[in-house]
């Protein structure tokens, strides 16, 4: 298998160029990347709808990658309670070599093909669970195996990957491949490859959670209420939905605890 995302950069004598010829050349490079996830979303479209079927009957949804595939996932992840409103739990990132590997690469966690699913376990994953498996090579043993189990057990199926005709791709049932291309700095996934999953994650975390009634028109009337910031926009949503005055709706708002039962106590008044 041919791997793109291993190929030669296309530009050379990195060092030899100036800060503005290096910055110029990676945004260059980076423009490529929306214009390759384009081309997935016909695939990313199958995904969601199928995903939501699962989600909207209680299933969750878990991404499992190695590096910096697995914190992209975790990252996504993580966004969604404090976003949306949904509850820990619900959308969950798996890293290969634990919690751990989220700041520090831990050796060669990605090479084992047993302990993808093993980790899955700790979460009693079953049946009625999604799994996406993220990686930009399509080659990591630990996803390989992760996706493995889920098929044989029941799970949907998804990846996120970077270079055509790769075995996880293959294993998956909604393979999900924007081909971005060589990267800049030979070899260095953090960067194309790793734009392309985080543009294609935000697409199936947002359309899922809108789906799921988790947005209303088009504000975050269930974020969770964790800072200054936004306890202040949840009351400017207040204030536009009831035309209330600012501590009016400040106080609406802190009582109830969201924008959208602060809006429906109103609404019953």
């Amino acid at each position: 298998m041919k791997k793109t995302t291993e190929s030669d950069s296309l530009y050379t004598n990195l060092e030899q160029q100036s800060t503005l010829e290096l910055l110029t050349n990676i945004n260059r490079e980076d423009k490529k990347v929306a214009d390759a996830v384009a081309l997935e979303l016909k695939n990313i479209e199958s995904f969601v709808d199928a995903c939501f079927d699962r989600m909207k009957n209680g299933g969750r949804l878990f991404y499992i990658g190695a590096g910096t595939s697995g914190r992209l996932g975790i990252v996504d992840a993580s966004e969604c309670p404090p976003t949306f409103g949904v509850e820990q739990g619900i959308v969950v990132g798996i890293i290969a070599g634990g919690d751990g590997a989220i700041r520090k690469a831990v050796e060669f966690a990605e090479d084992d093909t047993e302990q993808g699913w093993k980790d899955l376990q700790e979460y009693q994953i079953n049946a009625n669970d999604t799994l996406v498996g993220i990686a930009a090579s399509g080659t990591t043993p630990y996803v390989i195996g992760a996706l493995k189990k889920a098929n044989e057990n029941g799970l949907l199926t998804a990846s996120i990957t970077c270079n055509p005709g790769n075995p996880i791709a293959q294993l998956a049932q909604h393979p999900i491949t924007p081909e971005v291309g060589p990267e800049f700095v030979t070899g260095s996934t953090r960067m194309k490859s790793g734009t392309a999953q985080k543009l294609v994650l935000n697409m199936i975390s947002t359309s899922l959670m809108i789906k799921l009634g988790r947005v209303k028109g088009n504000k975050m009337v269930d974020m969770q209420l964790s800072n200054n910031k936004l306890v202040d926009r949840g009351v400017k949503m207040v204030m536009q939905q009831t035309g209330l005055e600012y501590q009016q709706a400040e106080e609406l708002l802190k009582k109830h605890g969201s924008v959208r039962s602060a809006v429906d106590a109103f609404e019953r008044n």
